[in-house]
C-alpha cells in the first residue's frame, strides 16, 4: 500500500511537472492563464506565476528524490546539490510566487488565509531545515525537510481535490473552495507530525 501510494504521488507529481514546463512557452493566454486576464493585466502577476509554477513543478520532483533514504545514502553529493536547488527554489521562487498569486485568488478570506499560512510555514520549515543541517543535526534536518515537502505536496492534493470535488460540489461557493484549500496541506503536515512523534523525534522547541 505504501509503495502504491508513493508511486501514485510520484506519477501525479511528474504529470504536474510536465504540465508546469509547458508554460515555458510564456503565452499569457495559455492554459490556466486564460481565466486570469485581470491578474495578467496587472503587469506583475505573470513573473510570479511563472516562477511559482515552473520552479514549483521542478522542486516537487526533486523533493521525491530528496526524501528517499536510499538516494541519500547512495548519492550523497548529488543529494546536497539537489537539496540546495530545492531550498533556493522554495525560498526565492516558488514561495514568493505563491504569496503574490494568493492575492489574486478571488475565493474569499478563508482561502486567502489558507494560502498565506501555507506559504509562511513553507518558508519557515524550509529555512529551519537549512539551519539544522548547518548545525550538523541531520535527524532534525530530515524532519524539517519532511515538513517542508508535506507542503510542497499540496500542489498535488489541491488539484486532485478540485478535480473530484467539482463533480459533487459547487466550487463557486467560497466555503467549498475554502475547505479544499485547507485540506490540501493541513492533513499532509499533520501526517508528518504524527509519523515522527511515533518515532520519538520531536525537533520543535528550537530552530
Amino acid at each position: 500500500m505504501k509503495k502504491f501510494t508513493w508511486g501514485f504521488l510520484f506519477l501525479s507529481g511528474a504529470a504536474l511537472t510536465i504540465n508546469a514546463l509547458t508554460y515555458l512557452n510564456f503565452d499569457p493566454r495559455y492554459g490556466f492563464l486564460k481565466i486570469k486576464e485581470q491578474a495578467v493585466a496587472s503587469g506583475y502577476y505573470l513573473p510570479f506565476y511563472y516562477t511559482h509554477v515552473i520552479i514549483g513543478g521542478l522542486i516537487l520532483l526533486v523533493g521525491f528524490v530528496q526524501v528517499s533514504t536510499w538516494f541519500r545514502s547512495k548519492w550523497t553529493k548529488l543529494h546536497r546539490m539537489l537539496g540546495k536547488f530545492y531550498v533556493y527554489g522554495v525560498l526565492f521562487f516558488a514561495a514568493p510566487g505563491g504569496l503574490v498569486m494568493s492575492f489574486f485568488v478571488d475565493r474569499g478570506l478563508a482561502v486567502l488565509i489558507s494560502f498565506l499560512a501555507q506559504t509562511a510555514l513553507w518558508v519557515y520549515f524550509t529555512s529551519a531545515a537549512v539551519i539544522k543541517i548547518k548545525r550538523g543535526k541531520i535527524a532534525e534536518h530530515e524532519v524539517w525537510m519532511w515538513r517542508s515537502f508535506s507542503l510542497t505536496l499540496a500542489a498535488i492534493a489541491l488539484r486532485l481535490y478540485i478535480f473530484f470535488a467539482s463533480y459533487f460540489f459547487d466550487l463557486s461557493q467560497p466555503i467549498a473552495y475554502a475547505i479544499i484549500a485547507w485540506a490540501s496541506w493541513v492533513p499532509n503536515w499533520l501526517a508528518v507530525e504524527f509519523y515522527f512523534r511515533d518515532r520519538r523525534i520531536l525537533p520543535t522547541k528550537q530552530v
